[in-house]
């Protein structure tokens, strides 16, 4: 079977999005890096084959996804050697850019390709090289195996086999094949994502549904936060296409340095800190509401084994608070802080679960529609170093 989080992804991408009639790839994970330096060069079938390398080695980028004669989600590992000899299996592509106008419409023509993903057929992952026209390149004129400075290296996964605490995995095995010349060892004795989510359908989650009921009891899940918007949706039930656009605000250094050292104080850490921050701005901008929930990522890679996994692991999950509104700030943070971690024991339990178990369905959730994450970045997760 498909763990939880895959089910989820599958079935949004399936029945939500499918109906919209737009071309965007909902759960795509675009990695794009450009060779920075005139001095830097990777050889394309080097990168080729590291890139074949790093499929071999995690069963999960060869995996298919699909519905069975039963109506079931499954998945299943195809064949390392099929993958590594079938060209179109490996989805691996080369585009000449003429110029900078080009690249951007290329990037976003391979983000938007109906055919990027054929999750049936364990087509899920793949490997966009866009060059320049290099023609004067002393290292490429007789060489066109060459990338060099400003030419660009795409990758594209599948959200369903993919999660933020993947990229650093596939970049580092990335490296390391590229700069071996041979494929990256593998451990048949290994755990696999296949075998994190057989385990996942056999645990034993009676302790964590008792949390979770009692967590939400008495909250209406189908009530919206009374939040001010500048316009409103013509009706509750309107299906929601999945585009968005974001707003930015930067905080300055002496706010910045407030935040960590409030944090570091207080034991916190900055998703604490920063969701007790969010809660009072709801609190605020609702007019003194003091029953409120939001929903929040969790990267649920609760065993050692998984942290090194590449695959699909977040689960979403309600933060439900009941504040009390004569609260000073620091009493609020030490109940949120309380919160995170009476919920981090149980977020291993799967949002359908949770959904099932209040009788609800996904497209009717109020929380879903306000969330909060607070995402640390790794230099190095930008950086790509072959």
């Amino acid at each position: 079977k498909a763990s939880f989080a895959q089910e989820r992804i599958f079935l949004d991408e399936q029945i939500r999005f499918s109906s919209t009639g737009n071309n965007t790839n909902m759960y795509v994970i675009p990695l794009i890096y450009r060779i920075s330096s005139m001095n830097d060069h990777i050889s394309i079938s080097q990168l080729q084959r590291a890139f074949q390398s790093i499929i071999s080695k995690h069963q999960i980028l060869r995996t298919a996804l699909y519905l069975d004669i039963n109506g079931t989600i499954v998945q299943h590992c195809l064949d390392t050697n099929n993958i590594i000899h079938d060209k179109k299996s490996s989805r691996f592509s080369i585009i000449n850019l003429l110029d900078q106008e080009h690249e951007q419409n290329e990037i976003v023509k391979i983000l938007n390709q109906s055919d990027l993903f054929d999750l049936s057929k364990g087509h899920i992952v793949n490997c966009h090289i866009l060059r320049r026209n290099q023609s004067n390149h002393p290292l490429t004129h007789n060489n066109d195996d060459l990338l060099t400075k400003d030419d660009l290296i795409l990758f594209t996964i599948h959200h369903a086999f993919f999660d933020g605490a993947s990229v650093s995995i596939f970049i580092r095995d990335l490296a390391v094949a590229y700069q071996s010349n041979d494929l990256l060892p593998i451990d048949d004795n290994s755990l696999q994502y296949i075998d994190y989510s057989i385990h996942e359908h056999i645990m034993d989650m009676t302790l964590s549904q008792e949390f979770w009921l009692l967590e939400l009891k008495g909250y209406n899940l189908l009530r919206q936060l009374s939040l001010p918007a500048d316009r409103h949706r013509a009706s509750t039930n309107q299906q929601r296409s999945g585009l968005a656009s974001t707003a930015e605000i930067i905080f300055d250094n002496e706010l910045c340095t407030s935040f960590l050292n409030y944090a570091s104080s207080h034991h916190l850490t900055l998703f604490q800190l920063g969701l007790a921050i969010f809660y009072v701005f709801l609190f605020k901008i609702t007019h003194g509401e003091t029953d409120l929930c939001v929903g929040s990522i969790n990267a649920n890679r609760y065993r050692s084994e998984l942290v090194n996994m590449i695959g699909m692991f977040v689960s979403t999950l309600p933060f439900r608070v009941e504040l009390d509104p004569h609260w000073l700030f620091d009493e609020v943070v030490k109940y949120v802080r309380e919160k995170c971690l009476s919920i981090l024991e149980h977020s291993h339990y799967p949002l359908q679960h949770i959904l099932d178990d209040n009788r609800l369905n996904q497209s009717s959730i109020s929380f879903l529609e306000t969330m909060f994450d607070f995402i640390t970045v790794s230099k190095d997760v930008g950086h790509l170093c072959l």
